[in-house]
């Protein structure tokens, strides 16, 4: 079967998005359901969402859909009705967006993957049925009062740096499949107590809490939607909210803010800062934390190597960008991958 794609370049759709003044909603969701054949499914979304006009990243395997997409805000029904079509996916939670510009993506692409989300079980007898308890806003907030219950972020460091919840533990890794045997030793003496797990919008800790239980953990739970659908319930609610900081997101914003708080800080001057760029050097782009100050200082660039680097004329910068994987290019201060600029 043919696979079908864009045919215009990323930079062209990029500028597109950019000056077309059409409101857009950004949505994500997810769903654990069996997918016979993905590629099939996968051309027939990517088709049926062309037509609508909506953009974003869709994932699917024979586990189910992981999708975070831009929707007219005039399809919005047209999309919902369309999804809710599909009997699995039929009154699916649809995640919005907290803090949304319309700007969040500028091209479609649905992917097959063999995993949903990268877990790095194999173990035939796991089973994502046997998942942890869904606590809403409500509940989470209910539940936090004791102090003896553990809160556990399933993000990665620089999800976790610029906002998480009150008392939340921080499971120290750079991937969701190193995470999860991580968080089940740190817990090991804790088998027994309330352990609530969340994520940006849900998939990861409600795929955790099931590895917990199969790890014989007896009382997890997950947050329901994550910290984005819990946000949205405590400003729909007028609850207390225990999320503090920015809820970063994987799209051209980097980030939700939900307080005013900055928990983090610049990775160049240590000022406190919460906005996560890209380095403008095209052979880099490492994702880091950068103010205002340095980044008119350091034109956008993560070191000074790089602020040479972009002076550099074109031609000498291609050559020297010729073969370079860049991969999973994010600043971690454990491995001192960014010295500050004075």
């Amino acid at each position: 079967m043919a696979l079908l794609h864009n045919r215009i370049s990323r930079r062209e759709l990029k500028e597109r998005i950019l000056q077309d003044t059409t409101p857009r909603t950004t949505i994500s969701f997810y769903c654990y359901f069996k997918i016979d054949d993905p590629a099939a499914f996968r051309n027939i979304l990517y088709k049926d969402f062309k037509e609508l006009d909506v953009m974003g990243r869709i994932y699917l395997a024979d586990e189910g859909i992981n999708a975070q997409m831009s929707v007219p805000s005039q399809n919005f029904e047209a999309f919902k009705n369309y999804l809710y079509s599909y009997e699995p996916l039929n009154g699916l939670r649809l995640n919005i967006a907290v803090d949304d510009d319309g700007k969040s993506f500028y091209v479609l692409d649905v992917k097959v993957r063999t995993k949903i989300v990268a877990d790095g079980i194999h173990d035939p007898s796991f089973d994502m049925a046997n998942k942890g308890r869904y606590v809403n806003a409500e509940q989470f907030n209910e539940l936090t009062k004791d102090p003896e219950t553990i809160v556990i972020d399933m993000r990665n460091h620089y999800e976790y740096e610029v906002g998480h919840f009150e008392k939340a533990i921080e499971i120290p890794s750079d991937t969701f499949r190193e995470q999860l045997p991580m968080a089940a030793e740190m817990m090991e003496a804790d088998k027994n107590k309330n352990i609530i797990m969340y994520c940006t919008g849900g998939i990861r800790c409600e795929k955790a809490s099931a590895y917990m239980l199969h790890q014989g953990f007896k009382n997890v739970f997950h947050l329901e939607g994550g910290i984005i659908n819990y946000v949205n319930q405590v400003k729909e609610k007028q609850l207390p909210n225990k999320f503090h900081g920015k809820n970063f997101v994987f799209d051209q914003r980097l980030g939700e803010r939900v307080t005013n708080e900055i928990i983090s800080n610049c990775h160049q001057c240590g000022k406190p800062a919460d906005t996560h760029v890209n380095c403008i050097n095209d052979a880099c782009h490492l994702l880091f934390i950068q103010c205002d100050e340095c980044k008119e200082k350091m034109e956008g660039t993560c070191s000074n190597e790089c602020l040479d680097f972009i002076h550099l004329p074109e031609e000498e910068q291609k050559q020297l960008r010729s073969g370079i994987d860049k991969g999973r290019n994010v600043f971690n201060k454990a491995k001192e991958r960014l010295k500050r600029v004075n």
